[in-house]
Order: structure tokens, then sequence, then C-alpha cells
């Protein structure tokens, strides 16, 4: 069993600085997350997407916002829990018994949601031959483009994500995208340069069709589309992409006798914290009169929600605010000479 200062399920934006400020107040920590890498949404969702609402920082991506963040833990170990799923949280005596689908368990004063909206999945393509080229040649986000270099790649989805890949795929790949309907969720001026790179021959575009079969043996050969009115197309592909959204649920959340607000936790303004005592809600998650789902929202939140754990780590302490530009104690927390 881990005993620390500190859990903060969730290791997107809010989660990373929100360990930053523990740790910059002398408190230790450890990070759980259900996804595979660090980032949350901002690397699942829109690691290629510009961010233009962080402060002092003119434009970003969710890639470069994350590396950031990281950079800015490098003076302090932070142990990550990724790929778990918490699963249990109970309490005992004074403490927080967490445990993970991973077999990890955490003994802790408090546990900080970090989780923006939850956990998240894909929505995933209706046919069940689909299931088995899942994560080899189909996939629902992209981790790395350079493996479609120079092959046929099937994209499906109407929104931004998908016209986006379609666009830039479609520099060094053969593309075929795909669609339910004529029109297009997205931007108007990314669906306009899909449409000229259609004309221009760049990507061939199929509207009012969806995926109604998938062959091939140990590696995905081709698909079949379906029409509207019933026509079936075989499309010759070696890779499918599937961008349906996301589906958001609180997973084990919802039974841990947090008070919820629809898929929010009811949290105060003062510490950020739950009905429960020791757990708080940062970020997407939580809910309050005022609140804004703006990423330096969830910076503000993290803070104060750190600061409030430090009452329950150190009870016999008194937790005295420093300034970084003048405390010696934090200097040193961060490595840096006075």
């Amino acid at each position: 069993m881990k005993k620390t200062d500190a859990l903060i399920i969730g290791a997107g934006p809010t989660g990373l600085f929100t360990a930053h400020q523990l740790k910059l107040i002398g408190l230790d920590c450890e990070i759980v997350d259900n996804l595979d890498k660090i980032g949350g949404q901002c690397i699942e969702l829109y690691p290629d997407k510009p961010i233009y609402d962080i402060p002092a920082v003119p434009e970003c991506t969710g890639e470069e916002l994350t590396n950031n963040l990281l950079n800015q833990l490098k003076p302090f170990d932070i142990k990550f829990h990724l790929s778990e799923r918490v699963e249990e949280v109970k309490k005992e005596e004074n403490n927080w018994l967490v445990k993970t689908s991973g077999g990890n368990s955490f003994l802790t004063p408090n546990v900080i949601i970090a989780g923006g909206v939850g956990s998240f999945e894909p929505r995933k393509f209706s046919p069940k031959e689909c299931e088995k080229f899942e994560n080899k040649s189909l996939f629902y986000s992209v981790k790395d483009k350079n493996i479609f270099n120079g092959k046929t790649v099937s994209i499906f989805g109407g929104g931004d994500s998908a016209l986006d890949w379609a666009i830039e795929l479609s520099k060094e790949s053969h593309v075929n995208l795909i669609h339910r309907r004529d029109e297009f969720r997205g931007a108007q001026a990314t669906v306009d340069k899909m449409h000229a790179l259609v004309k221009d021959g760049k990507i061939n575009l199929f509207t009012k069709y969806q995926i109604a079969n998938a062959h091939g043996k140990q590696t995905l050969e081709s698909i079949d589309i379906k029409h509207d009115n019933n026509e079936i197309k075989n499309l010759k592909t070696e890779y499918v992409l599937g961008f349906f959204g996301l589906i958001m649920q609180l997973g084990p959340i919802a039974n841990w006798g947090l008070n919820l607000n629809k898929k929010t936790i009811e949290v105060d303004t003062e510490k950020f914290e739950t009905n429960q005592k020791g757990i708080y809600a940062v970020g997407d998650i939580c809910n309050y009169p005022g609140k804004l789902k703006l990423i330096l929202s969830g910076f503000h939140e993290g803070a104060l929600a750190a600061r409030a754990c430090f009452k329950l780590a150190r009870p016999d302490e008194k937790y005295r605010f420093e300034f970084t530009t003048t405390s010696t104690n934090l200097l040193k927390r961060l490595g840096k000479k006075e």
C-alpha cells in the first residue's frame, strides 16, 4: 500500500498544475489516469489544435501545453500511474483508501478529482467485424500520423477531427472521407478546404454512406460502405479512422457518495471540496455558481484545493502562504539558488 499526502485522479492540465502546487508547498502526491498517456483531453482530443486562452501564452497546442506543464514539474519527483482506473474509494479513519484497476492501493487524507468530464471512450463502429482490427489498423484517434504515409486511409465522420485529419493525411496518403450526411459539422473554412481537395482529386468523398463490414485476416484489406439507398461499395483500404465523438461517463465516481449534479460534482469555492471531507474536485468535472469551463479556471481551482490539502496532510503544522519570488523554502523546492 502506498501512502501519500494527496492522490490526484486525472493527468490533464488541471491535474498537472495541481500536482505542481502541492509539491511547491511541500506535499507529496501521485497521479492516476485511465488513459495511457499524460495530458488528458488536450492530448486525446486536440493535440494539434491551437489554444488561445492560457494567460501569457498567446497560442499553443494541447501537446505544447502538456509538455510545458511537465517541464514545470521537472524539479519534483511525480509518480504517474497510467492506464489505471480508480475503482474504489472508501473511508478508513482519517484517510481515504483508494484502489485502482491496476492493483495499486493508496492511503491518503486527500483525494483530488481532476478527471475532466470523467472517463471517456470513443463512440465505435457498430459492425462486429471491426473489433478484431481495433488498435491494429482501425483507430479512433491518431497517435503517430507517419504510419499512414503512402497508405490508403478511410476516415469516417463529419466534424472537425475527421475533416482536419482528412486534410492533413491527404498530403502523404490516399484518403477516403466517408460521412453519413451531406452536411458537415466542422468549421466552414475547413469544410471549404476539404471540398477543394476533393475537387483536386486529393480526397475521395462519399456522403450518405456508413460502414457495413470490414474484411481481412490478420490485417485489414477492405471495407464495405452502405448508402442510404442500400447500395454497397467495397473500398480497398489499409487503415480506418473513426471520429464520432466521445461517450462521457463518470464511471465509479458516481458511487462514491458525492453530491452530483448531472455529470458534474458540486464543490465549495473556498477549498473546492466536495460534500466528502478530504475529497476535492477541480477542472471541468466540478460545478459551482459562475463556473467557467476554462483551463485557467482549473488552474485556480487546483491551487486552492492544494492549499486546503495541507491542513489534513500536516495537521500539526500551520500553513503559511509564501511567494515564490521571495520564499527561500519555495526556491529550494524548485531547485533554485537564493
